[in-house]
């Protein structure tokens, strides 16, 4: 019997063609920046692990907001570098702390922008834990309910400031409903949440934690961050948060869980989020800086793999070049 030879290639003859069949694509409104924001005036310091980060104060911010909105990003998402650090996270819900400041900042000139707030704690407080810790003589234990109470007062103040979206990263259980019911009782049920709802204990946060100063000073997250090894347990995460009323779900990191975005997206109607880490950032910015890899066209490979693997929405430290090459 004859088999005649399937002509896969006739459909890759030429770029238009090429561009014609293809399944996926990559746009500037797919993405999310990152922004770190420190008291003080005048500071743009880049962060030493992540070449092309920077903390912003107040009267610096803009000028980064401002060019990338020239590039067309229209989303953000801030985190705060506090000035002062306690056990009980008080500038992480406070009127005045930094995310609140930030978020007036840029609203006041740009109304258009869609703006998220990190809701999280680790780097507001003086362990560095994400939550309320009880330390007792030879252990610490994070206590889960105070913990809850401590982020829906957060989220709210974020919401009155002027978030768009809450984005709570903090992994304790119940974490949604909580910061659900305190949105709803506040005013702010338009107000989605945006839930890191499958969060590995990842050694690739290595340099965002320089970033956002917020490295355990005790112990580790893995009480509370999911064990790297486990994917069953993702959709169990995944569906108690979409369950509390979680608006997007998230996989965070991204680059080693393509199986976790893949599996979100065939159970959950939710969009799905895939955080592009810090250290998946920095890797491709020391490989490109001594000249091994060709930075354009393995960044641009790598976020068409997350979206291939089922994100809709990637938060990425290359927002701004991404944006760039393509427009070229």
């Amino acid at each position: 019997m004859h088999f005649p030879i399937v002509r896969h290639r006739r459909l890759r003859q030429s770029k238009v063609m090429r561009d014609l069949v293809r399944e996926h694509a990559l746009s500037v409104s797919d993405l999310i920046y990152p922004l770190f924001v420190a008291h003080g005036s005048g500071v743009k310091e880049q962060i030493p692990s992540m070449p092309g980060v920077y903390h912003f104060s107040l009267d610096t911010l803009m000028a980064e907001v401002d060019e990338a909105v020239a590039l067309g990003i229209r989303a953000f998402i801030v985190f705060g570098i506090p000035q002062t650090k306690d056990g009980d996270a008080c500038e992480a819900h406070a009127d005045h702390g930094i995310v609140q400041q930030a978020l007036r900042k840029i609203r006041e000139q740009h109304c258009e922008l869609l703006l998220i707030a990190d809701t999280c704690v680790c780097q507001f407080t003086d362990h560095g834990h994400c939550g309320v810790v009880h330390q007792h003589e030879h252990y610490a234990v994070i206590d889960n309910d105070a913990s809850l109470e401590l982020l829906a007062r957060t989220a709210v103040s974020q919401a009155r400031a002027g978030a768009d979206v809450i984005a709570p990263s903090n992994m304790m259980d119940g974490f949604v409903y909580a910061i659900r019911a305190a949105l709803d009782a506040a005013g702010f049920e338009h107000i989605p949440i945006m839930s890191y709802a499958v969060k590995y204990a990842s050694a690739y946060y290595g340099p965002f934690r320089d970033a956002a100063h917020s490295t355990p000073q005790f112990g580790d997250r893995r009480t509370y961050q999911m064990d790297p090894a486990n994917a069953r347990e993702a959709l169990r995460e995944a569906q108690s948060d979409a369950a509390e009323g979680a608006d997007f779900l998230m996989v965070k990191p991204a680059l080693a869980y393509m199986d976790i975005i893949k599996m979100l997206r065939e159970n959950f109607d939710q969009p799905i989020v895939a955080y592009n880490v810090s250290a998946e950032y920095s890797m491709v910015k020391a490989a490109a800086a001594n000249g091994w890899i060709d930075e354009r066209a393995i960044v641009l490979e790598t976020l068409l793999g997350m979206k291939r693997a089922g994100a809709d929405i990637i938060i990425t430290y290359h927002a701004k070049d991404v944006a760039r090459w393509l427009r070229a």
